[in-house]
């Protein structure tokens, strides 16, 4: 099997985290198949396989990142979404073996229009925008009534903890706590002199808005990447990739959205997209208008919004690859891009979102 390379922390594509799927350890997992296509997705391992005619979706984990138990959390709100008519993917089976832990789903239906696009690229259309923005409302409609709690401490989960609590410093090390791999990354660090001077500000502003805002379960990693697409249409036909969802709030995966399909973190050149920003609000809000105090949350979230899943790969980085280069990268992603906020070109996208 030749050299796969697959998505980073930047431009250039790098080696991946972890060896790719081969046919034989699949087939220890579903029978005979035929590996179609590998994902250049950089935290997991997954391809798209063929099995007597049927195309099936695996994924690969270490299982110091997924246990079994840590996948059942998402498999249940997969599940919820199904039974209440979302456009989601079918959990076919989990198994672990030896240090891997595998999970099986169907393909959804649909084209994977931004298959090779890197994360955090842009829409490919103002159009595709509001759809991602419409399909985003259906499926915070569809997950009412999926009372689960929050999901275990464990790697790579998109949470909303630290910043949804009055004090978040101390939140912070109550988050920490409970990982160690975050506490040991964190150390040396002046994290708690950058989120008193980068992150309170906005935490102070958000702070009346919080105990407004429903709990919910929600995606935490929607863009364009993890959408298939009615190509004809160009509406959204499926949404992957649960592996990110938690119990957070409606407006903190609006907020998330917004994060990582508007705003060009790799393009400095042109850093923010506003006309996709106002279609995927226009088409979020044609189906589920925002209350009151989820209006005055958003612009005091989108700064922070991004946080506790930069603590997450923070630790990730630091105690289960090895990478300290990356473990920067995502320290810096954790205070830089809340810094950005305060920049014109921040400023402006916060007055932007505004409803």
């Amino acid at each position: 099997m030749s050299v796969i390379l697959t998505h980073g922390m930047g431009t250039e594509p790098v080696a991946p985290d972890w060896p790719p799927l081969t046919e034989a350890e699949v087939e220890a997992v579903v029978g005979p198949v035929t590996v179609l296509w590998r994902s250049p997705r950089p935290l997991s391992a997954a391809a798209l396989v063929e099995r007597g005619g049927e195309r099936l979706f695996v994924k690969r984990h270490h299982r110091d990142v997924r246990t079994l138990e840590g996948l059942a959390e998402e498999h249940a709100f997969l599940r919820h979404l199904r039974e209440r008519g979302a456009p989601v993917v079918e959990v076919l089976g989990a198994t672990s073996l030896g240090k891997w832990v595998y999970e099986v789903h169907t393909t959804g239906t649909g084209t994977d229009l931004y298959r090779d696009a890197l994360s955090w690229s842009p829409f490919a259309s103002v159009a595709h925008a509001r759809a991602a923005g419409s399909a985003l409302a259906q499926l915070h409609l569809a997950a009412e009534g999926f009372d689960a709690p929050s999901r275990r401490p464990q790697p790579l989960v998109s949470s909303f903890s630290v910043f949804a609590a009055v004090d978040p410093v101390a939140a912070l090390e109550a988050y920490a706590a409970e990982r160690p791999t975050v506490v040991a990354a964190l150390a040396g660090r002046p994290w708690r002199d950058d989120l008193r001077a980068v992150h309170l500000p906005f935490h102070r502003r958000l702070l009346p808005h919080l105990g407004h805002l429903a709990p919910l379960w929600t995606h935490n990693d929607w863009h364009a990447s993890n959408l298939l697409w009615d190509a004809a249409a160009g509406t959204v036909s499926t949404v992957l990739d649960f592996g990110l969802s938690d119990r957070t709030t409606a407006v903190h995966d609006l907020a998330t959205a917004i994060e990582r399909n508007t705003v060009q973190w790799l393009d400095p050149s042109c850093p923010v997209r506003p006309d996709d920003v106002d279609a995927l609000l226009d088409g979020y809000t044609s189906l589920r208008p925002l209350s009151s105090a989820e209006s005055a949350a958003l612009p005091e979230l989108l700064p922070l919004v991004h946080a506790e899943f930069a603590l997450s790969e923070l630790g990730y980085f630091h105690g289960i690859t090895g990478s300290r280069a990356n473990a920067d990268l995502a320290y810096q992603y954790l205070v830089d891009h809340t810094r950005w906020f305060t920049t014109g070109d921040g400023l402006r996208l916060l007055d932007r979102v505004r409803l």
